[in-house]
């Protein structure tokens, strides 16, 4: 993610027609809150680092999944490559198409869920997801979908972030405030795990490499203005106090704990610039045949 959007978090799928009850609500109900492309335009590079490292030029035909506003499908019209990006929450496919056209780019945007992709089997070269694919429901199904649609000797890439990282240490931070779904934010963590992504791939694939990276954020700011951001664009926060309601106690322990959790993270030096860095696993398949 320099950082890109977390292609995501953003387009989140969930399998099957599990209904939500009024106190449980859906994943894609969940990242449908705040303003993810907010927080996407903080990791912007991390969209073109994940299309670089996948070699994606002109002659591939390419899929971002759960391309939330559009960072790696984007980036990857810009290498001139025949881009269709699918994401699962509407708002961010008008976010991207209004990105897309801003940078003189055309692809084909569709509502999709990544565990039950509406495409052929072997249509892509090349499959990206950048911070998406991994807070699906179902795993399993999700990664079957990805090698799936990517042919043969072609190439997965993914960017994950991991437990380990800035990341999987707020989603942990979150859930020890108000769990968001029955699978837990920090279950997606494990497609930051490399035995785990192996695991998922299993056999369906010829080769399989991982790399742990760092990607900076494209925000200067004070911890405080980092709680800020955070708390009104990114879903998980939102999600989180909305889930504690008007608690004055509950509210400020998050507050507290958010603080202190972007005050552990900055790496500025002492009244600013600020800087903030994230680890996350780049994932490199290639599908059997």
């Amino acid at each position: 993610m320099n950082v890109e959007e977390p292609g995501g978090p953003v387009g989140v799928q969930r399998s099957g027609p599990v209904p939500a009850t009024p106190s449980e609500p859906s994943a894609g109900q969940v990242w449908a809150r705040g303003d993810y492309s907010m927080i996407a335009r903080l990791l912007v590079g991390l969209g073109g680092d994940l299309v670089r490292a996948a070699g994606v030029t002109s002659v591939h035909r390419v899929l971002d999944v759960a391309a939330g506003s559009g960072n790696a499908a984007i980036a990857a019209a810009e290498a001139c490559a025949e881009v269709t990006a699918a994401e699962l929450i509407p708002a961010l496919i008008d976010r991207g198409r209004r990105a897309a056209a801003a940078r003189g780019v055309t692809l084909d945007w569709r509502q999709a869920d990544a565990q039950q992709l509406p495409f052929l089997d072997s249509e892509f070269d090349v499959v990206l997801s950048c911070i998406g694919v991994m807070f699906a429901a179902d795993q399993a199904a999700a990664a079957r979908e990805l090698l799936r649609v990517c042919r043969p000797g072609g190439t997965v890439a993914l960017a994950n972030w991991t437990a380990e990282g800035a990341m999987g240490r707020l989603f942990a931070l979150l859930e020890r405030h108000a769990p968001i779904d029955r699978g837990g934010l920090t279950t997606s963590t494990g497609w930051g795990d490399p035995a785990h992504v192996e695991t998922l791939f299993g056999d369906g694939v010829a080769r399989l490499t991982t790399h742990r990276r760092t990607a900076r954020l494209a925000f200067d700011g004070s911890p405080a203005q980092w709680c800020a951001l955070y708390r009104e664009s990114f879903a998980p926060v939102v999600e989180t106090y909305a889930r504690i309601g008007a608690d004055p106690r509950r509210l400020a322990a998050l507050d507290n704990d958010l603080l202190r959790f972007a005050t552990g993270e900055y790496l500025g030096s002492p009244g600013g610039p600020g800087r903030y860095e994230f680890e996350y696993l780049l994932v490199l398949a290639e599908p059997a045949a």
